[in-house]
């Protein structure tokens, strides 16, 4: 138990001093170049269908595909994470995009993780490009699928606007938070 807590002790220090760092630091940090961007998001994809083989079947029936290769979050009470992706239209990169998001609540630690959604109608790709940043859980409704949720899914069954898959999960981070993320067009 003295060892549990001498680690959650530790890790709330860490990230009470490096949150406050990376969270001014965020706006200003090195964004990927283009060419980076590219490679990581194509392989992420490539990836993803790897391990989860809805997300191809999905693939052949999407509109457009946004692919955030790596987000980084971060939080202690308070939390924040930033990531760079692109859009896919017709196999090809269309157009790039942010997620920002933020989050208060029970939470401790960092974490990088992808993530991909698959934008299904015409509705949710209209939305995207009409509105000043695309915040999920507003508009076009968006399903987080899970294994369960994967398993049972075809193309008969498909009536949502979009299907969000996370991937490449990495680092600890605990929370119970309320959370919005938003998605911005960016110019690279």
């Amino acid at each position: 138990m003295t060892n549990i807590r001498t680690m959650l002790v530790a890790l709330a220090l860490t990230g009470a001093t490096a949150l406050p760092v990376s969270i001014t630091t965020a706006p200003v940090a090195h964004a990927a170049s283009v060419e980076e961007l590219n490679t990581e998001s194509n392989q992420s994809l490539q990836k993803l269908y790897g391990t989860h083989p809805v997300a191809q079947q999905l693939s052949k029936d999407a509109k457009a595909i946004l692919v955030f290769p790596r987000i980084i979050k971060a939080g202690l009470v308070f939390g924040g994470a930033y990531g760079e992706g692109v859009l896919l239209e017709d196999g090809k990169i269309d157009k790039y995009y942010n997620s920002v998001s933020a989050s208060w609540g029970l939470q401790a630690g960092a974490q990088s993780f992808g993530y991909a959604v698959f934008l299904m109608t015409d509705k949710a790709i209209d939305y995207l490009d009409k509105s000043n940043g695309w915040e999920i859980g507003v508009g076009p409704t968006v399903v987080v699928m899970d294994e369960g949720a994967a398993k049972n899914l075809s193309t008969s069954t498909l009536k949502d606007d979009a299907y969000a898959f996370i991937f490449d999960q990495e680092g600890l981070m605990l929370s119970v938070s309320i959370e919005g993320t938003k998605i911005s067009r960016i110019k690279q």
